[in-house]
C-alpha cells in the first residue's frame, strides 16, 4: 500500500478565534486537490468553526492538539475522544514533546491516549524525539525505540496500520536549527526497520512517518525528497497560510 503524504500544521497555543478562522479559509482557499493530506490541528476553541472549512477541501482535515484518556469524568480543563468526535476531528496529536516535558506524560499514559482515541475512530499523530543531550551522548536511537515500543508496540497490525508517527528532534524544534536531511533519514528509516520487525515489512513500508523541528518552506522540499521522510509536523510555518501552502507544495 502506498503511503499517505502528510503535511500537518500544529497551530499550538496561538491564534485567536477570528484569526484561527481566518487562516484556516486562507489554506483551504489556497490548498489545491492533491494526494497530499493537509492537517490543521488548532487550539479547542477553534475546532468546531475549523471543522466547516475542512469539509470543503477532500485532502484537507482537522486535528485535535491533545486529548484525555478517561472517556468523561472530573477532569477540570481536560477534552474526551467524545468531544473531539463531535466537532469533526479526524486526527489528534499525542506525546508531543511539549507534553511529556512540561505535563510530565509518559510512555505508560500515552498508551491509554493511542486506545482511546482508536477506539474513537480518531487516527494518532505519535511523537517521539530526542533531547541535544542525549543525541550528543549517541543515545538517540535507543531513546527514540523506547518511546515507540511503549507507547505503541502494544497495538495489534489492524489498530497500528492506522497511526502515523513524527519524530521531533527536541533540540530542532522552534529553534530555527534543523536537522540535515541525512539525520532525519537516518531516524525515520530506523524507526521504519523497527517498525517492521514488530509489525512485518507491509505494514512498516505503508506507516506515514513525518518530520518536524523547524520545516520551512526553504527546507521542505530536500527534507521530503528523503526515502522514509513522508511529510511533516509543522509548528510556526503553519501559522502563516502561505508558509504553510508553500510546504505542501514542496511534494
Amino acid at each position: 500500500m502506498k503511503r499517505q503524504h502528510i503535511v500537518a500544521g500544529n497551530w499550538k497555543m496561538n491564534k485567536t478565534f477570528e484569526e484561527g478562522r481566518n487562516i484556516a479559509q486562507a489554506i483551504a482557499d489556497g490548498l489545491p486537490e492533491s494526494d497530499t493530506i493537509a492537517i490543521l490541528a488548532t487550539p479547542y476553541i477553534h475546532l468546531s468553526a475549523v471543522s466547516t472549512v475542512v469539509q470543503q477541501k477532500l485532502n484537507l482535515k482537522l486535528a485535535a492538539q491533545n486529548c484525555h484518556q478517561a472517556k468523561s469524568g472530573a477532569f477540570t480543563g481536560e477534552i474526551s475522544v467524545d468531544m473531539l468526535s463531535s466537532v469533526g476531528v479526524e486526527y489528534v496529536i499525542l506525546g508531543h514533546s511539549e507534553r511529556r516535558e512540561f505535563f510530565g506524560e509518559n510512555e505508560e499514559l500515552l498508551a491509554q491516549k493511542v486506545d482511546i482515541a482508536l477506539g474513537n475512530d480518531l487516527k494518532p499523530i505519535y511523537c517521539c524525539g530526542e533531547g541535544l543531550a542525549i543525541r550528543e551522548a549517541g543515545n538517540h536511537l535507543s531513546h527514540v525505540a523506547n518511546q515507540i515500543t511503549g507507547g505503541l508496540f502494544h497495538l495489534s497490525p489492524e489498530d497500528f496500520s492506522t497511526v502515523v508517527v513524527a519524530y521531533e528532534p527536541i533540540w530542532a524544534i522552534g529553534t530555527g536549527v534543523t536537522a540535515s536531511p541525512e539525520q532525519a533519514q537516518e531516524m525515520h528509516a530506523f524507526i521504519r526497520q523497527l517498525i517492521s520487525d514488530k509489525y512485518g515489512e507491509e505494514i512498516s513500508d505503508a506507516t506515514t512517518i513525518l518530520y518536524g523541528g523547524s520545516v520551512k518552506p526553504a527546507n521542505a522540499k530536500e527534507l521530503f525528497s528523503q526515502k522514509d521522510v513522508d511529510g511533516g509536523l509543522v509548528g510556526g510555518a503553519s501559522l502563516k497560510a502561505d508558509d504553510f501552502l508553500a510546504i505542501i507544495d514542496s511534494f
